[in-house]
C-alpha cells in the first residue's frame, strides 16, 4: 500500500484521534485512554494489508478502542482484584459504551459537529451572527427579528441568506444539512 496508505492514516488519525479518545476515556479514565487510542491506531498501521479503509473505518476504529478498553479494564480488575462493586459498574460502564448497541458514537460524532457549528457560527460578522441566532437557535420569525433588532425585514432575510451560504460553505453540504437536521429545521 505505500505512500497511499500513508496519506490515508495521516488523515484518519486526524479525523477519529480526538473523538476515540474521548471514548476511550469514559470506559479506562484519562490515565490509559490515551495508550488504548494509540495502540489501535499501531494495530491498524500493522493490519494496513489487511484493513480495508471505507465505510465501515469510523465502526472499526471505535470496536477496537472498546475491545482494548475492555482488556485494559479486565487487567486492572485481576491486578487489584477488584471489589463485586467496581467490578458491577465496570460491567454497566461496559454495556453502555458497547459502539453497536447504543447512540454512543453518534452523539460523540454529533458534539464535534456542535463544536464546529459554534465555531462557525461565531466566525460571522455581529449582525449576521445575532440574526442568526435569533433566529435558528431563539426560533424568532424574520419580522420580530426585525422589530427587535430595529432593521428593516429584507436586512433580516440578506443576513439569513448570508449566514446560510457562509455556513453552508464552511461546514459542507453534508455537515450543514446535518446541522440543519439538529436544529430541527429538516
Amino acid at each position: 500500500m505505500g505512500d497511499n496508505f500513508d496519506l490515508t492514516y495521516k488523515l484518519l488519525f486526524r479525523q477519529y484521534y480526538a473523538n476515540l479518545l474521548f471514548y476511550a476515556t469514559r470506559i479506562v479514565g484519562e490515565e490509559e485512554a490515551e495508550d488504548v487510542v494509540q495502540d489501535v491506531f499501531v494495530e491498524l498501521w500493522r493490519r494496513q494489508d489487511m484493513v480495508t479503509v471505507g465505510e465501515q473505518i469510523q465502526a472499526f476504529l471505535y470496536r477496537a478502542v472498546y475491545t482494548r478498553a475492555l482488556n485494559v479494564l479486565k487487567h486492572r480488575e485481576v491486578k487489584n482484584s477488584y471489589e463485586a462493586v467496581v467490578t458491577e459498574i465496570n460491567k454497566k460502564r461496559i454495556e453502555f459504551y458497547q459502539p453497536d448497541s447504543n447512540e454512543v458514537v453518534k452523539r460523540i460524532e454529533d458534539r464535534e459537529l456542535r463544536r464546529e457549528l459554534s465555531e462557525a457560527i461565531n466566525e460571522l460578522p455581529d449582525k449576521c451572527k445575532m440574526v442568526f441566532k435569533l433566529s435558528y437557535l431563539h426560533d424568532m420569525k424574520n419580522k420580530d427579528i426585525a422589530e427587535t433588532m430595529g432593521i428593516s425585514l429584507r436586512t433580516v432575510e440578506a443576513h439569513m441568506y448570508k449566514a446560510l451560504k457562509f455556513l453552508r460553505e464552511r461546514l459542507g453540504y453534508l455537515n450543514f444539512m446535518l446541522v440543519l437536521f439538529l436544529l430541527g429545521k429538516v
